[in-house]
């Protein structure tokens, strides 16, 4: 059974930072492709960024060079780390895994990734 469990997410004040971490379990972790999309209130699943086996990363335009993302084989974990946070950042986060060791070329679209955590709440207050 593939699972992916979110975690780190929170309230913080505009300018502040949030990490999130995703674990996954029960596939070979270290081979799939790994993303980060949110999904604010009212708004459609918006992809944030991705990360190849070999560490390639890719972000969406809005979050350049303010997130970064991560991943560790070791501990099958994937990070978002989230600087400068804008009160437009809030949303419910969630990890993904595409069954892919290179990541899609349309790689924002959610239909691309087979697994998905539960999400996690980030809100940020100006």
């Amino acid at each position: 059974q593939v699972q992916l469990v979110e975690s780190g997410g929170g309230s913080v004040q505009a300018g502040g930072s949030l990490r999130l971490s995703c674990v996954g379990s029960g596939y070979p972790y270290t081979t799939y492709c790994l993303a980060w999309f949110r999904q604010a209130a009212g708004k459609e699943r918006e992809g944030v960024a991705r990360i190849s086996v070999a560490g390639a990363e890719f972000y969406g335009d809005s979050v350049k060079g303010h997130f970064s993302i991560s991943r560790d084989g070791m501990d099958n974990t994937v990070h978002l780390q989230m600087n400068n946070l804008k009160a437009e950042a809030t949303a419910i986060y969630y990890c993904a895994a595409a069954v892919t060791r290179t990541c899609p070329g349309s790689w924002r679209l959610g239909s691309r990734y087979k697994y998905w955590g539960q999400g996690t709440q980030v809100t940020v207050s100006s």
